[in-house]
């Protein structure tokens, strides 16, 4: 048997198997071609805010303060809509919330206590980056969007309070527009389709408040004084965790088909012709030629065995059945022929079976009692 077909045929399958296992790994992330909703909440930083006083609020003339606000928390949540193609569309409704952390120990001591909260809607764009695009089969889809709405600001209240025992209150509500933008990465949870975890940076900044103030009020030994105190843009940072559903999901594209396993290429030839004069199990000379070549040919192919097949053609020296049985016997003797050919050129006897068949399976069909050279063999087969 020859090693070297069966080798290439082994590496053949091995490579297919391998696309195949990886074609079902596959693990694009889906796209949303629908309705989703979502929720989120993390941690929020706020920027400093300046903090303009009327003249004769807090002091006879103009000033300036400087309100520094410590870290925070905030939520969104939102109902969107995926075209199919990456671009998505949503309502969201949001809020923040802050603590002020203001000390002021130069000049006049003073500490200001107090909370700030936003809220409010937007309406925002994403586009979904296809990982696939870069050659990446992942369950991860980063994205990026911008949004612009309307966000509500209310100080509740503002309270500074100052060593020479002088107290200021701000506090109320104001609204501006709004915009952010956003960036963050959704996984799939494959388990569950349409279900993902996000985690996204929020950057949201306002419009300028200065032109809608809020009110202070400023207590003293002597009595109280009230006045607007206008704030300056309102900047926000948040990194949010969230989770999202969506009820409609396109399908990722169907894993590349395995290649095809070409068909092992032919195996060698194993099959030699042997053919006999008419009424004869004598080998002729090129009979003897064949035989040697059969020979040869077992010792440079690994052979675990060789059938020795003999053949007659239709006629016979009797006829009727005794002929039948007649060229039965002569087939066989065809065979032992070929068998001590093959002996004498090396081939060990123990691996050569032999076997007649008369009549039976003629390369050439004809009718009874015809002469046929093609019928008159012997096949040598190597295995």
């Amino acid at each position: 048997m020859d090693v070297r077909p069966m080798s290439r045929r082994t590496a053949l399958s091995a490579t297919a198997l391998l696309a195949t296992g990886l074609g079902c790994m596959d693990a694009r992330a889906d796209t949303i071609a629908g309705p989703y909703v979502s929720l989120g909440a993390g941690y929020n930083i706020l920027q400093d805010q300046r903090a303009f006083f009327a003249p004769g609020t807090i002091n006879p003339g103009p000033s300036k303060r400087t309100y520094r606000w410590g870290d925070g928390f905030d939520g969104q949540g939102s109902v969107g809509w995926g075209f199919g193609n990456g671009l998505r569309l949503e309502l969201e409704g949001d809020e923040y919330y802050n603590n002020v952390n203001n000390k002021v120990r130069s000049g006049i001591p003073n500490q200001t206590d107090g909370h700030a909260e936003a809220y409010g809607a937007m309406v925002n764009v994403l586009y979904d980056i296809d990982m696939a695009r870069f050659g990446l089969s992942v369950p991860i889809t980063p994205y990026v969007g911008v949004g612009a709405g309307y966000q509500w600001n209310h100080l509740s209240p503002l309270t500074t309070v100052s060593s020479d025992g002088t107290i200021n209150r701000a506090g109320g509500t104001n609204g501006s527009f709004a915009y952010q933008g956003i960036v963050g990465a959704a996984y799939d949870i494959r388990p569950l389709p349409g279900l993902a975890v996000t985690v996204e940076y929020r950057f949201l900044g306002t419009d300028d408040e200065t032109e809608d103030p809020y009110s202070v009020e400023q207590f003293t030994g002597g009595g109280a004084t009230r006045g607007p105190v206008y704030l300056g843009d309102r900047f926000n940072h948040s990194l949010m965790l969230g989770v999202r559903y969506a009820f409609d999901t396109a399908p990722p594209p169907p894993p590349p088909p395995a290649p095809v396993v070409p068909a092992a290429p032919p195996a060698e030839a194993r099959t030699y012709l042997v053919f006999f004069d008419w009424d004869s199990a004598a080998l002729t000379a090129r009979g003897r030629e064949i035989v040697a070549q059969a020979a040869q040919a077992s010792t440079r192919v690994q052979t675990t065995r060789i059938d020795v097949k003999g053949y007659t053609d239709s006629s016979s020296i009797h006829g009727g059945a005794r002929g039948a049985a007649y060229n039965q016997g002569l087939s066989l003797r065809r065979a032992q022929s070929v068998q001590a050919e093959l002996v004498r050129d090396g081939v060990p006897g123990a691996a050569i079976d032999i076997q007649g068949y008369g009549e039976t399976h003629p390369l050439v069909a004809t009718g009874p009692n015809a002469r046929e050279p093609q019928n008159r063999r012997v096949e040598i087969i190597l295995h």
